[in-house]
């Protein structure tokens, strides 16, 4: 009867009857699915090039419409 108990408990503990591992399993592949997606949605919704003449890395160093610094508050005391 030793024998019996030991098939059941090998069919019992394999693998495809542990739901945790199905859980990982899942979500490792719907992780990956939301990658793929998520390239696929950047490559159809290209980036329209700024008209800035110096960038870094391609990237540009300042926003297109960005105006000059704003202006510093007076030192002068209050009259």
């Amino acid at each position: 009867m030793k024998a019996r108990n030991d098939m059941a408990a090998r069919t019992a503990s394999a693998w495809y009857r542990q739901p945790m591992l199905w859980l990982g399993v899942f979500i490792f592949v719907a992780s990956l699915a939301g990658c793929v997606w998520m390239i696929m949605l950047g490559a159809s919704h290209a980036d329209t090039p700024l008209g800035t003449s110096h960038t870094v890395f391609g990237v540009p160093v300042s926003a297109h419409s960005s105006a000059g610094p704003p202006p510093h508050p007076s030192t002068d005391p209050p009259r």
